[in-house]
């Protein structure tokens, strides 16, 4: 079951969901329309999936940053968001869908317990610019059913990131 606007703050008053900085004006129908942190990751070489990538860090200036075909981009919200109670999940926008730019298509699910600024997955079909805090998507809260488990408390790889964060594949594979 997906949280409506109303479910949504409530929610966020009782404490059971933490937006961080939380603005009321950004609650839609049944998400929360999250920003575009300020920092970015770019890798253009090849990957290889036993091997750590390696990244060049960028910062967005408010005159905004160009992305570019056939780069990898890693983004971060510029919003953290935690619930011990209810599941997430993130997607783009469509608005920026019509333009182009695929967000975080590979892993939109945040378990129960996950506290975090979510890792971007960034790619783009032509060269466009984007700015820091600008609206990139929306997340929704999914109520669980049956025995709820935190992420948390299960000492998952992924649990607190604060920032931009690789892919561990590597660590599997070796």
């Amino acid at each position: 079951m997906i949280l409506t606007r109303q479910a949504i703050v409530s929610a966020v008053g009782r404490g059971d969901i933490v937006i961080e900085p939380f603005q009321r004006e950004r609650v839609s129908p049944n998400a929360y329309d999250w920003r575009l942190g300020e920092q970015l990751w770019m890798c253009d070489g090849e990957l290889d999936a036993a091997v750590p990538a390696e990244f060049a860090q960028l910062t967005i200036p408010p005159e905004g940053l160009v992305l570019h075909p056939g780069r990898l981009y890693l983004g971060v919200t510029f919003e953290r968001t935690h619930s011990e109670k209810f599941a997430q999940m993130i997607n783009g926008d469509r608005s920026l869908g019509a333009m182009g730019i695929w967000v975080h298509v590979s892993a939109p699910l945040g378990h129960m317990g996950h506290a975090i600024r979510w890792t971007l997955e960034i790619r783009v079909a032509r060269p466009i610019r984007v700015y820091p805090r600008m609206t990139f998507g929306k997340i929704i809260f999914v109520a669980g059913f049956g025995d709820q488990a935190s992420y948390q408390q299960m000492g998952r790889k992924y649990t607190r990131t604060a920032g931009i964060d690789h892919s561990r594949l590597f660590e599997e594979l070796n």
